[in-house]
């Protein structure tokens, strides 16, 4: 099952990912460094392609040849709501 980056929800891939594929539920580009496989806001470039030209924006489509769809979901995403259940629960009143 692969994810979108930015909402979270399914996305059917089939092949390849183009430039202009968006994500069925919040119409973000699919094809965009934040949904590579190679995006890594710690390397250089924040990407592990070492080929890979710098892309400004790495929320919008772009034409990278290495790219590959990751169809991981955002990164603390999930973990901000489960902090926040986890502070009201050990504060909600008996």
């Amino acid at each position: 099952m692969a994810l979108c980056y930015f909402c979270g929800g399914e996305v059917k891939i089939e092949g390849k990912v183009f430039r202009r594929n968006e994500c069925p539920h919040c119409r973000r580009d699919l094809h965009a460094c934040v949904q590579c496989q190679f995006y890594d806001p710690h390397a250089h470039n924040q990407c592990r392609e070492p080929q890979a030209e710098g892309v400004q924006d790495k929320e919008k489509a772009n034409f990278c040849g290495y790219f590959v769809f990751s169809g991981r979901e955002r990164a603390g995403a999930d973990q901000a709501a489960k902090a926040k259940k986890a502070l009201e629960d050990l504060f909600k009143k008996k």
